[in-house]
């Protein structure tokens, strides 16, 4: 059986207030991406505290809590998030100088989708951004990726992130090494952390997860899931992933609910399903060959 490949995605915007075990600072993100490691996970996905850094000024805060996790797991594959401002460069430069150090994948997200906090009425509150990437950028990006060897993380917010992918794909345009990550919606809002209607994309349900696959049909792409605000776990889709043969995304950028749980809690009860399913966790190595990434 295919061995389940588990990526942890450390930290994203969630606050130590709502999650005080989130990591903040480059030795917390250290420790938690080598215990992480330890417990099974095969990618580490993390975020600096300061959305608006770009280029090398971003590449260095990242590096600050990377270069000890490489230089004691060489092996290890480890991804940054986007930049805040309006042009390619600005939002993904940063990439290209990580990549030299031994960054192996970039985030790439195919689209654009409406994101709001949970108002008193139950509607999108005053807080909402639109989260965009145009096709224009996805252009862009996806030849950085290429040019850099990057494998891409591909997040999937809307069936429509997945059209454009596969667009890509069967054009033979998709750099080696991309990885699929189904984001569902979950019971709570991921800008606020209340439980809300205000979300995105897919419930975190067996039909919804069906309609995804129906429309990989064909497709040779490795798929994860994960759930934006909610348990993986906990609501039974990290089961039907991993019985399914595809993988998990797990970690505190993602969860909410009323536990307080650690990233490695989280990555060992992905592990666990994994073992009470027979199916064996993926090493950084064997997520590497699973995933094709360039070396």
């Amino acid at each position: 059986m295919t061995p389940l490949m588990i990526e942890a995605a450390l930290n994203g915007a969630t606050p130590k207030s709502r999650q005080p075990h989130t990591p903040k600072s480059p030795a917390e993100i250290t420790a938690d991406a080598l215990a992480c490691l330890e417990a099974g996970a095969g990618v580490v996905h993390s975020h600096i505290d300061g959305y608006g850094e770009t280029g090398d000024v971003a590449s260095e805060a990242y590096w600050a809590g990377w270069a000890p996790v490489l230089q004691a797991r060489p092996d290890a594959i480890l991804y940054a998030t986007v930049a805040g401002g309006k042009s390619p460069e600005d939002r993904f430069g940063h990439y290209r100088t990580l990549a030299r150090r031994g960054m192996r994948m970039g985030a790439l997200d195919p689209g654009s989708v409406n994101l709001a906090n949970h108002g008193e009425d139950g509607l999108p509150g005053k807080t909402s951004f639109v989260y965009q990437t145009s096709y224009k950028d996805i252009a862009w990006l996806n030849d950085l990726l290429a040019a850099e060897q990057l494998g891409p993380s591909i997040a999937i917010y809307e069936p429509g992130f997945l059209r454009a992918t596969l667009a890509y794909h069967r054009a033979g345009k998709l750099p080696a090494g991309a990885f699929v990550k189904f984001y569902f919606g979950g019971a709570y809002n991921m800008l606020d952390g209340q439980e809300s209607n205000v979300t995105f994309g897919l419930p975190p349900t067996e039909k919804a997860l069906e309609a995804y696959l129906e429309m990989m049909e064909g497709c040779d792409l490795p798929w994860a899931v994960t759930i934006f605000g909610g348990c993986v776990t906990e609501t039974g889709l990290a089961r039907m992933a991993i019985e399914r043969g595809g993988h998990v995304r797990v970690g505190l950028e993602d969860y909410a609910g009323p536990r307080t749980p650690s990233n490695v809690e989280l990555v060992q009860e992905v592990a666990e399903i994994a073992r009470a399913c027979g199916r064996p966790v993926a090493t950084s190595a064997q997520t590497a060959e699973l995933l094709k990434l360039p070396a």
